[in-house]
């Protein structure tokens, strides 16, 4: 059976919308970048909306906290809502991002990115657990971000598909104009089971340009924003994809 064919059946014909048989980034999905600032707290919202080969659409929203414990952690618990094909699920994350290197240092900054996913509505979906290391470096007024993904569904599985450990990217090239607005671009992938990957036509790649700016309120104050267009450069990617997030730090 082809992937895609898999996908269709398990979407159609289980009840156990959401799974398929490889991991899958969402189109709420960001670039993950190493620093931390301690005592930093924010209100951070994601939205993302795809359009798949077959004409369906997925999106996602999600709302969560945020908090810099320290000079080296930061923790974020949010909820997050998807639908697809007129179903819907609810999910809560648990996110920890830890700084490894001190910023600017060292040419290349590095971090360490923790995720934890639970289903709240479904008991038939699996949890999902994400871990990589996350790389950044600046040359001049360009910013460059790097990461490698590792993740895992576990748990409840009635489709029969063996989980296995799956491995994906991010990067992100991004140009320091001003404060308020700067430009480069984004990109996301998965190329399947992190030792034997799938063939090139069954891999997720998509790329797109994107802008990101921060308004400064005062008294440490700021909205973050960032947002992309993403366009599928594999057969197994989504047509388009448009992500957003928005952050109000405090």
């Amino acid at each position: 059976m082809k992937m895609n064919d898999m996908i269709a059946y398990l979407v159609i014909g289980t009840t156990t919308t959401f799974y398929f048989g490889n991991v899958v980034a969402g189109p709420a999905d960001y670039i993950y970048t190493p620093n931390v600032e301690q005592g930093e707290k924010e209100i951070d919202f994601k939205f993302g909306t795809d359009k798949q080969q077959d004409g369906s659409h997925k999106t996602v929203g999600s709302m969560g906290f945020g908090y810099g414990v320290n000079e080296n952690w930061f923790t974020e618990v949010y909820l997050k809502s998807e639908h697809q094909s007129g179903e819907g699920l609810t999910l809560a994350e648990w996110e920890n991002k830890f700084q490894l290197t001190e910023t600017g240092k060292y040419p290349i900054d590095i971090g360490l990115i923790s995720e934890i996913e639970a289903p709240l509505n479904n008991g038939n979906e699996p949890w999902e657990l994400k871990l990589g290391p996350l790389f950044q470096s600046e040359i001049g007024r360009v910013q460059m971000n790097g990461n490698l993904l590792f993740e895992r569904k576990f748990g409840s599985n009635d489709t029969g598909i063996k989980y296995v450990t799956e491995i994906g990217y991010q990067w992100q090239v991004k140009y320091r104009w001003q404060p308020s607005i700067e430009w480069g671009a984004q990109g996301f992938g998965e190329m399947g089971q992190w030792d034997h990957w799938d063939k090139a036509s069954s891999q997720n790649h998509r790329f797109g340009p994107a802008v990101f700016g921060k308004l400064a309120l005062g008294n440490k104050q700021a909205i973050k924003y960032n947002a992309a267009y993403l366009l599928g450069v594999s057969d197994a990617a989504p047509n388009n994809t448009f992500r957003m997030q928005v952050e109000y730090e405090f």
